[in-house]
């Protein structure tokens, strides 16, 4: 593990200097997160009229690791339970195909397109809220804090676990364990007795910022799969999740994908 922190290390810090020399010699286009972030870094250190970056070069790292985390680990998941689920649900998997085939046809995904996709929207919340990626929030408490009639002192470490909200039946029901994406049908307000009960990206000013991307990345990524494949889990399959850094199958997503334009030239 050392080892392959060292590596990445040592990538990213290199992928950091050519943008550097790009910058400097003005072919760097930073249209995307790393530049925005290093331009703001010149820019506020000019501002503070500073020879030191506000961020050091770990800084920048750390940012970009947790860019990857967020932004490819946790959708990632989110896609690979998705795909056990609709197996384990044939008639939800037809009915997001049907949705999906309706609205682009065998056409490329568009922005447009993935916001008319209801039945697909509540199957992925319906996954977030029996698997969210994360289990577990922590918030501190920066001063002395009333809550649910306690004082609490400045420091305490309040932890939010998410998958036992998610699974509490006295605010889902008692079909809290069954795959039903039907109770988003009037979307997040409707679907459980209180609002605050579903919230794997979080909730309030610290909610995930990527939260629309990481959805929309997912919609995309589905829509995709479902034009072209249909799929189903191999016999060697075990249902096991498992919390890592993230709640994944622990012994993996052994999925047999079919072509469909295989699959109607032998029925044909």
């Amino acid at each position: 593990m050392r080892a392959n922190a060292r590596e990445v290390e040592v990538l990213l810090k290199g992928v950091i200097m050519k943008r550097e020399r790009a910058m400097m010699d003005g072919h760097a286009d930073n249209d995307d997160l790393l530049g925005v972030m290093m331009e703001s870094n010149i820019e506020e250190s000019h501002e503070a009229e500073s020879s030191k970056p506000k961020m050091t070069a770990a800084d920048i790292v750390g940012e970009l690791k947790l860019f990857y985390f967020t932004g490819m680990e946790t959708t990632a998941v989110l896609l690979t339970w998705t795909m056990v689920v609709l197996r384990m649900h044939p008639e939800w998997q037809d009915r997001a195909r049907e949705e999906v085939l309706h609205v682009f046809g065998k056409n490329q995904t568009d922005f447009r397109g993935i916001n008319r996709l209801k039945v697909v929207t509540m199957m992925l919340h319906e996954v977030l809220r029996l698997y969210p990626p994360i289990l577990l929030l922590g918030r501190e408490a920066y001063k002395e804090t009333e809550l649910g009639g306690v004082t609490y002192p400045a420091g305490v470490t309040f932890a939010l676990p998410i998958v036992c909200i998610h699974h509490d039946p006295d605010v889902w029901g008692e079909d809290v364990d069954e795959f039903k994406p039907e109770r988003f049908a009037e979307g997040i307000a409707g679907a459980s007795k209180n609002l605050l009960a579903f919230f794997p990206f979080g909730w309030g000013p610290r909610i995930c910022v990527g939260q629309n991307s990481a959805l929309l990345e997912a919609k995309m990524g589905l829509s995709v799969i479902l034009q072209r494949f249909m799929f189903e889990l191999s016999p060697s399959y075990t249902h096991s999740p498992c919390p890592v850094s993230t709640l994944q199958p622990q012994h993996g997503s052994q999925i047999r994908l079919t072509k469909l334009y295989e699959l109607a030239a032998f029925t044909n």
